[in-house]
Order: C-alpha cells, then structure tokens, then sequence
C-alpha cells in the first residue's frame, strides 16, 4: 500500500511539473459590426476623410474581427493576430501585400530574472491615446478624432520596464515611422517615442506618450514631433471621467524654424446606470489650421469641435448593443451635404461587439 501511495505521489508530482512546464498558449477573438448612417448623405457611402473607423455610410458592416493567439512562458512572449474589416481597409491600405491583414505581431525577451523587463519586437498597438482600435475597450463606440489622425498601431522595437507594484511603467520605442509597418519610401530615418504610465491607485490612471521622426523624402524630409498626455479617473463606482490632451508641431520645409501646430483637448464622462447599462458623453475639439493631418483648403484649415452621446447594454461580460450620436461642427464649411459645402456633418452608429 506504502509502495503505491509513493508511486502516485511520483506521478502527480511528474503530472504537475508536466503542467507548469507547458507553454502558455491563449487563442482568442474579436469581432464587431455596425450599421451608420452620415446625415449629409455622402454619395460614395464613405464618411468624412478623417474619420478611419467604422467609416462606412448607410451599410451593414464589419469594422473589426481578428483571431489571435499568444504565447507567454514567463521569460518569453509572443503575439500574432490577424484582421479583417473596414478599419484594415482604411488603415493600412499603404502597406504592402499580406502585411494588410496583420493587426499584431510581435515577439518579447525578458531581460532581468528579477526586474519587470522586456524587450519587444514586431508590430503592436500604438503607445499614443487612450482609445484603441478595439471598440468595446473604449467608452464610446467611436473614436474621437484625434484617436483617428495618431497613429492605431506601430512597428519596430520597444523596452518596457514596470514596477512590481504595477503602478508605474516607462516604455522607449524605435519606430519604423507614423504608422508605418514598412518605412516610407525614400526615408532613412527612423522614428522613436517615449510612454510613461503612472497608477497610484485602482482608480487613477495618468499617462504621458510622445513621438518624434520625420515625414517626406531625405530631400525634402520634416521633422514631426507630438505629445499626448491623458488622465482617467473612476470617481465613483458607478461614475468616470477621462480628459486628454494632444499637441503636434511640425516643420513647414527642410531646414525651417517655421512650425505648424495641431491641438486637441478632450474629455469624456461614463454613468454605469448598472451592471448592463451605461451612458457616456464625449466633448472634443481639432485644431489643424495647416494640413499637417487634415486638410481642408479652406482659410481657417480644420478647427471642428465634436459632441458625442453613447448607450450601452451588456448582456453578458463580453457582449455589448452599443448606440452613439454624433455631431461635427467646424468653423469652415468643410463638409458636404446635397453637393453643398456645409459646417455640419452628424451621424447615427450601432454596433454590436463580441470578444471571445
């Protein structure tokens, strides 16, 4: 009897260390669809240019589904996902062949046994703003613009150092450039970034993020640099608020002090009415007299402040009904409604999303 007790113990204990010895493989998914519809009625069905997500006009659609799957053994990391929808569509049609298809690819190194350290490599998420690509992440259902004119996601190489409390982590970038997984044509720069995130507490989030490359030519190459700082705060359980702030400069010509300047404050509150309802507002405002992002050709180039309203229902944890209304109103006529130039453009968006 001694001899067999002794015997299973020794196979629960192989069986065990078999166990915590096998990789950590996850699979998981997205995917979401939407109907909206653009009042002004565009006659190609696509929404105003700056708009990159859920851009389609008075159609059924998939904005986003992906498939991925990541490895993680603790001294190593990997993640590889690819997409489909109107967002890769609008995205990443400058990249080439298959790379269209690609939403994350990238490979990790743990570089310290005893400090939160990691080397990254391959294409992530992008370092700039608090609203991803992933829609049932964000408080409301679509982006706010300056979300949708900073990069969603980015290649190249990055160091990341955390605290063992959590509550701070520092990231460096080495960039391939503005949203690029290949480098423009012609440039032999590379870009570089900073993120610092700072959580005090559950509640709190404060984050700083940075950019600094160039864009164009060797020739006739000018420098971009570009700041985003934002802060998120659950007030109460049931109540939170975000506010952020972007600011862009970028030279006018090679070799000039002369800068253009792009601006964007924003905030954005969320009622939770309970565990399946949710209300939330978002007021935002763009600033790019010149083109860097958006341009116009009118004389006050973009200066467009959004209102935006959003209802949730969540069924269960990973499902949510989402409903948005959303309004643009700018200084200049810059959007068109009956072949018109107009001030105004508003929208209706539904979408339902389901991870899994």
């Amino acid at each position: 009897m001694k001899r067999r007790l002794i015997l299973a113990a020794a196979l629960s204990t192989g069986l065990c260390a078999q166990a915590q010895e096998a990789p950590k493989v996850k699979v998981s998914g997205y995917l979401e669809t939407y109907f909206g519809y653009d009042f002004n009625k565009p006659a190609d069905n696509n929404r105003p240019g700056f708009i990159y997500a859920h851009n389609r006009h008075n159609e059924v659609n998939l904005n986003l589904g992906f498939i991925k799957g990541n490895y993680d053994d603790g001294s190593i990391r990997a993640n590889l996902a690819v997409m489909a929808g109107t967002y890769a569509n609008a995205n990443l049609a400058a990249e080439p062949g298959v790379l269209k298809n690609i939403f994350e690819a990238n490979a990790g190194l743990k570089l310290s046994k005893s400090s939160n350290l990691w080397l990254d490599a391959g294409v992530f998420s992008s370092h700039i703003g608090f609203e991803s690509a992933i829609s049932k992440d964000c408080w409301v259902l679509t982006r706010n613009i300056s979300s949708e004119n900073t990069p969603y996601y980015e290649s190249g190489a990055k160091i990341t150092y955390g605290s063992n409390d959590g509550k701070f982590t520092a990231a460096v970038l080495y960039l391939n450039g503005w949203q690029r997984m290949a480098r423009q044509n012609g440039n032999s720069q590379p870009a570089g970034g900073l993120q610092l995130s700072w959580k005090p507490g559950p509640k709190i989030t404060v984050n700083y993020s940075n950019y600094l490359g160039t864009e164009g030519a060797d020739s006739v190459r000018v420098r971009r640099c570009y700041h985003n700082v934002y802060g998120i705060f659950q007030l109460t359980d049931q109540f939170g608020l975000t506010v952020g702030f972007d600011y862009g400069t970028q030279q006018q010509a090679k070799g000039s002090d002369e800068k253009n300047e792009v601006l964007s404050p924003l905030a954005i509150a969320q009622y939770k009415i309970s565990n399946k309802w949710a209300l939330a507002g978002r007021i935002e405002y763009y600033e790019d007299k010149n083109g860097v992002f958006i341009a116009t050709g009118t004389p006050n180039g973009f200066k467009t402040t959004g209102y935006s309203l959003n209802v949730d229902y969540a069924p269960v944890s990973n499902a949510v009904l989402r409903l948005e209304g959303k309004m643009y109103s700018s200084r200049d006529k810059i959007f068109v409604r009956s072949a018109q130039p107009v001030a105004n453009n508003a929208a209706l968006t539904a979408s339902i999303a389901v991870s899994f």
